[in-house]
C-alpha cells in the first residue's frame, strides 16, 4: 500500500478528486491511502497568515516556512520519514520512469505551492524530490500534485482493472508513445479498423501495433527517438506513416484526436 500525505490550502480542490474513479477505488481497496492536510492551521498568529510580501519587493506574495516546516515536521512524527515532493519549475520534468519510481516508496509527502512562490528556506531546510508537472503556469500545486498521485498510484498492483494496462501504454517504452486503438463497431462513418487488428493473428497484431507506436512517436514527439548526443533520425530510419484505418467513401477525411503538450512557464506551481 502506498501512502500519500498532500499538503494545501485548498483541501476541497482535491478531496473530490481523490474520492472519484480509479483513486477513489485504489482507496476503498486499501490499495492506496491519502490524508489530506491544510497547512494553514500550523500557522501561529491570529490571522492564520501563510504568506508574506518578498524581501527585496516585487510582485504576489511568498509561502512563508514556518507553517510549511511544522506540517511536514507532524506529518513525520505521526506517520513517519516521507519521499517529500515538491512541485516547482525548478525541479525536475515528470515522467513516466519517476512514476514508476515513486510507486515503490512506502510513503511521499507532496506540497502544492500557492502565490508567488516558497521561500527559499523551505527548499534549503527540507529534503526535496524537486518536481515539474511543465511549462505552463498554473494558480496553484493542486492540479500537478493529482497528476503525481494518479500517475504513480495506477502503477501500484491490483489498482487497475488488468495490471497489464499500465505495461502496454505510451511512455512504458521511455521511447515511444502508444499505438492507435480500436473497438466495436469494425466499421464507422466510413472508418474502417484496420484489416489486421481483426486477423485474430497475434504475432502480426503485435508487429503492427509496434510500427504504428514508433509512426505516431515520430510523427508528433521525434524528440523522444533521438539519443541525447545525436541530430534528428535520418531518412533510413523513418517507419511507416501511422495506419489511420481503411475508409469506404473516399471524401471521408481522417481525423485523428491528436494530444497535445502545453508550453508556457510556470511559477510556484508545477
Amino acid at each position: 500500500m502506498l501512502e500519500v500525505h498532500l499538503l494545501t490550502l485548498f483541501p476541497e480542490a482535491v478531496e473530490a478528486y481523490l474520492r472519484a474513479s480509479i483513486l477513489g477505488r485504489a482507496r476503498a481497496a486499501g490499495r492506496l491511502r491519502v490524508h489530506v492536510l491544510d497547512f494553514r492551521r500550523f500557522a501561529t498568529d491570529r490571522h492564520r497568515t501563510v504568506d508574506d510580501r518578498p524581501f527585496g519587493g516585487g510582485p504576489g506574495m511568498v509561502l512563508k516556512p514556518e507553517p510549511i516546516f511544522e506540517a511536514v515536521e507532524t506529518v513525520e512524527r505521526e506517520f513517519g520519514p516521507c519521499r517529500r515532493i515538491l512541485l516547482t519549475p525548478d525541479g525536475q520534468p515528470f515522467r513516466q520512469a519517476m512514476a514508476r519510481e515513486l510507486s515503490g516508496e512506502k510513503r511521499l509527502l507532496l506540497l502544492c505551492g500557492r502565490y508567488e512562490g516558497f521561500d527559499e528556506r523551505i527548499r534549503l531546510g527540507l529534503e526535496w524530490t524537486e518536481i515539474s508537472l511543465g511549462d505552463f503556469v498554473l494558480c496553484g500545486g493542486e492540479i500537478p500534485a493529482l497528476a503525481v498521485v494518479e500517475a504513480t498510484a495506477r502503477l501500484l498492483p491490483g489498482v487497475l482493472g488488468d495490471d497489464q494496462s499500465a505495461v502496454q501504454e505510451s511512455f512504458t517504452d521511455p521511447c515511444l508513445l502508444d499505438h492507435p486503438h480500436y473497438t466495436r463497431p469494425a466499421e464507422f462513418r466510413g472508418m474502417r479498423v484496420p484489416d489486421v487488428l481483426l486477423s485474430g493473428n497475434h504475432q502480426a497484431v503485435a508487429e503492427w501495433r509496434r510500427a504504428q507506436a514508433r509512426a505516431r512517436t515520430l510523427e508528433r514527439r521525434p524528440d523522444l527517438l533521438q539519443p541525447p548526443s545525436s541530430g534528428p533520425p535520418g531518412p533510413e530510419a523513418q517507419p511507416p506513416s501511422p495506419d489511420r484505418g481503411t475508409r469506404n467513401p473516399p471524401e471521408a477525411e481522417a481525423r485523428d484526436d491528436q494530444p497535445w503538450t502545453s508550453s508556457e512557464k510556470s511559477k510556484s506551481s508545477t
